[in-house]
């Protein structure tokens, strides 16, 4: 593949709430993510779409939710993406989230290893599975980010970025080939998890097991690799196929630079004879987007567009793009209002 189209890493991970107000208070009290954006769905402009990431909105930061009040439950399965990791910087870092979700009540496992660095499990009320990953042994390979200095641990424990995002396909589906031969990833190594034996000062988690991928689960590196840029995959002989809902996740965003770069991926992609979205400004970057064999949505998303309207969603403004500002009034008439956080909550 040629230099000009190789993917630099995870851009961002959208996801879905049924819980908007309770949504804003976990990631923005309980996990010290900056509210960067409070918009609505492009697609659908009834709904929010709500953007948390380090105090910019930098690419690789962005875990973002599509409000969905009447998502039905999820159900897991196979076509599922089954786990978003965000990155901190050691072990000590770790330490400090687990004493931190103890005290608010948030359901956690012990610290353990997962695909080779140090990690916690945790869930938010909607289940969705998410992961605290040390990065520090890759710190010379993550993007530099600037997180957001009101987190509830010490700044130096804050959370840095976007890491590993983990899929669960059927392994008839072909996806592992359309990844390596088409998005140009590599099948590196095992996705190994380790928890027996594992040094855990944090007494153990409180009422949540560790998650074991099966054997067939692979790392597969994008870009240089590293913490930031790596997809997990895990191939099911036996799983049903999942339905995504409330607490899920709908889509994985990789980075490429610019508008001719993705102007050449999306030629790249049809021509594989996927199909693929036309290209799409989301003002704050433009996309493509493939259903890749094995049911995952993936976008492909610039580094380039506006930037995020940090200081209206300080005030909890309702942005909107420049195409929609003239319905800004029916546009709000149809939004629930969101309650302010106040203090962190499980």
């Amino acid at each position: 593949m040629a230099s000009d189209l190789t993917l630099k890493g995870i851009h961002h991970v959208s996801a879905i709430t049924a819980r908007a107000s309770y949504n804003v208070q976990f990631y923005t009290q309980t996990l010290g993510l900056r509210l960067v954006a409070k918009t609505v769905n492009q697609d659908d402009t009834s709904s929010y779409h709500l953007f948390y990431a380090d105090a910019h909105g930098t690419p690789g930061t962005d875990l973002t939710f599509f409000d969905i009040a009447q998502a039905r439950e999820q159900r897991a399965g196979a076509g599922l993406i089954t786990g978003t990791s965000l990155r901190v910087r050691g072990q000590e870092a770790l330490q400090a989230w687990a004493t931190h979700f103890d005290a608010v009540g948030v359901r956690r496992t012990a610290i353990h290893e997962r695909a080779g660095r140090a990690a916690i499990t945790f869930y938010d009320q909607e289940d969705q599975t998410l992961h605290l990953v040390d990065d520090s042994a890759d710190v010379d390979r993550v993007p530099d980010t600037t997180p957001w200095k009101q987190a509830p641990v010490e700044a130096k424990h804050a959370i840095q970025g976007l890491g590993p995002v983990e899929i669960t396909v059927d392994a008839t589906a072909g996806t592992r080939d359309v990844l390596t031969e088409v998005f140009g990833l590599r099948d590196e190594r095992a996705y190994t998890v380790r928890a027996n034996g594992t040094n855990s000062p944090d007494g153990g988690g409180n009422d949540a097991a560790v998650p074991h991928p099966p054997e067939t689960a692979r790392v597969f590196s994008i870009g240089e690799g590293g913490s930031a840029a790596e997809l997990h995959v895990i191939e099911t002989t036996d799983a049903p196929r999942g339905w995504l809902g409330r607490g899920g996740v709908h889509h994985v965003a990789l980075r490429t630079p610019n508008e001719d770069t993705i102007a050449a991926w999306r030629e790249r992609i049809a021509q594989a004879g996927l199909n693929v979205s036309p290209i799409i400004d989301r003002h704050y970057f433009t996309s493509i987007y493939v259903r890749v064999p094995g049911g995952i949505l993936i976008e492909i998303a610039t580094d380039t567009g506006a930037a995020f309207p940090v200081d209206e969603a300080d005030a909890g403004k309702v942005t909107l793009p420049p195409a929609l500002e003239p319905d800004r009034a029916s546009i709000e008439a149809n939004l629930a209002p969101i309650e302010p956080a106040t203090t962190p909550v499980a």
